[in-house]
């Protein structure tokens, strides 16, 4: 059976939010999908001056671990146009699978979350491609796999990256109807792409 793991960072839920509707929507499509997040990088001090609210109990997820799935459902949030630090250590942490090459042909893609809507959700797909081509992973974009993607009647994050939401400057705007769909359309999307490579088809 394919396992899929979804990967994500999530400090005010938002990326949360998104990834585990991103895991309801793999189950349902037959997969293994587990859920993890990445190593927090932030004292309890500082995550505590922000206002953070407590982690959710979802794994944390190590290295080594990536190995045992076929694809990886990133759920990445950006900061200045680029995946948060909390992800750039856990790629850093991973010299030992690519010195090996023990992540080749496995599968990945991404979904975003920005403050504002030029945020910088393509430049974070964009600028995370290299860590998939040192280790030979294969990224699947979302493409333009559902007309909404096109919708211009309210303000969607997401695009042919991948879905992805908007969370406002202050954090306060939540994933909408239409952004948790599309991102139930990308993960069933990619279950698909890898599904494929899986069973040979």
């Amino acid at each position: 059976m394919t396992k899929i793991a979804v990967i994500y960072y999530s400090l005010y839920n938002h990326c949360k939010a998104l990834a585990e509707t991103a895991l309801a929507s793999a189950k349902a499509d037959g997969v293994d999908a587990e859920i993890y997040q990445v190593p927090e990088t932030l004292s309890d001090e500082i995550l505590a001056k922000m206002h953070a609210p407590p982690k959710a109990d979802h794994p944390v997820i190590t290295p080594d671990k990536l190995v045992e799935f076929d694809g990886y459902i990133f759920v990445i949030p950006t900061r200045y146009g680029r995946a948060v630090s909390q992800f750039s250590s856990f790629f850093d942490a991973t010299g030992g699978l690519w010195a090996t090459q023990a992540l080749s042909k496995k599968f990945a893609t991404i979904i975003t979350s920005t403050g504002t809507q030029h945020g910088g959700q393509e430049t974070t797909a964009l600028t995370t491609v290299p860590f998939f081509a040192h280790h030979g992973i294969i990224f699947v974009p979302l493409g333009y796999a559902h007309p909404d993607i096109l919708n211009m009647e309210q303000i969607l994050g997401g695009g042919p990256w991948g879905a992805g939401t908007l969370a406002g400057a202050d954090g306060s705007r939540q994933p909408t109807e239409l952004e948790l769909g599309l991102v139930k359309v990308h993960s069933k999307h990619f279950v698909g792409v890898v599904n494929q490579f899986v069973k040979g088809a």
